[in-house]
């Protein structure tokens, strides 16, 4: 391999190389995908599947590289070295030529979950402690958040309730196909032409529209043409003549979850557009694919939106990444607690020297916690106006120098999303997680990669420049 190369790929597939040629590492991971991934309970299907050393290449290649899964099939079955590492490439004893389907990759990657990947990320580090010699030192950590973004559109009420009200006409031109008896949508493509145009019409009024009469007029004809929709919907889900199959069942469910989204933006449209409402956050939805996004701003200069979820992040002094956790609707001062129980649950033989964090994990509740655990050094600014025992504390020499040490965990959140973890492509909760846990993975395995590649470089000596004789 290249190491002359800065791509994300060299470093990685040689810390791969290493874990499956090193017998402890390679029984300790496979061990792990066993059980969890493909338990031997499981029975044999009638249909190719893939490796586990091929499963966890071709994730941690995809992350790495931050692509999507047109180009991982394109790499598995087309690059080379992935194909070496892999251990599927043709040689002078073997003529085999190992191709793997689009789906069948996805499928089998689709497979790891997050208790896996958070197993298989302990292995890495562990790893890398062992090639550092450093298994009995202690611990410098850093805790940090950033943004996650999920790949969804801007949200606004007048396009979610058209997201709704295709997806309404979608499923029912589905349901036609299943139903015999399904009576009264003869004109369905001219009604879904007629709402895209009023929705467009609409959104120019509102955003770009001079004069609030006309604004008014419009979201009123696309309320009534979405609230006709609505109605003829429900003639449908409460139809108790119509004929259905098992797959007519799943369509109606689905029918029902969008006519039920519709209902909630028409209603939440008038009031704020109509009656001049204000609509409380915990009342917005801002997808109906993935309802789970969250509106998120940092607090930064810029004052930046971004829809997703936060992402806490704990590192070492030898930039692994050792903890990590999705936060769902939670902000970071109530992340504490549970990172204190998981550090300690992780680490219950190895001594933390100090933990750093930024003002906004502050509390006092937080503070007492942490002097309250095996953590010797507590790095946690106080938000607001302090006293002087605070004051004082603070400008203390080992706090000020951990406290600046801290940004380093800006680098190993950068670094990350470079591995995948700026933008989930996966969809759904789980769909995140294991996003999220594949990421760390492929980035401990380019700092342990870093690492074998700096232990095999031999140190050079520096030459002693001669005497320069002095001038009589």
């Amino acid at each position: 391999m290249n190491f002359k190369s800065r791509d994300e790929l060299p470093p990685i597939f040689k810390a791969l190389q290493f874990i499956f040629t090193t017998p402890e590492l390679n029984e300790n991971v496979f061990e792990i995908l066993e059980k969890k991934v493909f338990p031997k309970a499981k029975k044999k299907v009638g249909r190719k599947g893939m490796d586990l050393w091929h499963v966890l290449v071709l994730a941690v290649v995809r992350h790495a590289m931050g692509t999507d899964w047109d180009k991982l099939h394109y790499m598995a079955n087309s690059d080379r070295y992935t194909r070496s590492i892999m251990g599927v490439y043709q040689t002078g004893f073997s003529d085999d030529n190992i191709e793997f389907n689009y789906q069948t990759i996805l499928d089998n990657v689709s497979l790891l979950d997050e208790d896996t990947l958070r197993e298989i990320n302990g292995v890495v580090v562990e790893a890398g402690y062992s090639i550092l010699k450093k298994k009995e030192e202690e611990l410098r950590l850093k805790t940090d958040s950033y943004a996650i973004e999920k790949d969804v559109d801007f949200p606004t009420d007048l396009g979610l309730l058209w997201d709704s009200c295709r997806k309404i006409f979608d499923l029912v031109e589905s349901l036609k196909e299943e139903v015999s008896n399904l009576k009264g949508w003869r004109k369905l493509k001219s009604n879904y032409s007629k709402l895209k145009a009023q929705y467009r019409a609409t959104m120019f009024q509102v955003y770009k529209g001079r004069t609030a009469e006309k604004k008014k007029a419009s979201v009123e004809d696309y309320l009534k043409m979405a609230n006709e929709l609505i109605a003829k919907t429900n003639d449908i889900l409460n139809n108790n003549k119509l004929v259905v199959n098992s797959k007519a069942i799943v369509i109606l469910i689905a029918l029902r979850t969008f006519k039920d989204y519709a209902m909630t933006f028409a209603n939440q449209i008038d009031r704020r557009l109509i009656k001049e409402e204000t609509i409380p956050s915990e009342e917005k939805i801002y997808s109906i694919f993935e309802p789970d996004t969250e509106w998120l701003t940092k607090g930064k200069a810029n004052n930046k939106v971004e829809l997703g979820h936060l992402f806490l992040v704990t590192t070492d002094q030898h930039q692994f990444i050792v903890d990590y956790k999705v936060m769902y609707n939670a902000r970071d001062a109530a992340q504490v607690p549970n990172l204190v129980e998981r550090l300690e649950k992780i680490y219950p033989n190895r001594d933390i020297s100090s933990i750093s964090f930024d003002k906004g994990f502050y509390s006092l509740e937080n503070l007492e916690t942490l002097e309250a655990s095996k953590i010797k050094k507590i790095i946690l600014p106080k938000k607001g106006k302090k006293n002087k025992e605070e004051k004082q504390k603070e400008a203390e020499a080992e706090f000020v120098k951990l406290r600046h040490k801290h940004s380093a965990v800006e680098s190993n959140i950068n670094m990350l999303e470079h591995h995948g973890l700026g933008k989930c492509m996966d969809k759904g909760v789980k769909g995140f997680n294991r996003y999220a846990g594949i990421s760390v993975l492929a980035y401990n395995l380019h700092i342990l990669g870093n690492l074998l590649e700096k232990q095999k470089q031999k140190p050079v000596r520096k030459r002693q420049k001669p005497a320069v004789r002095k001038a009589a």
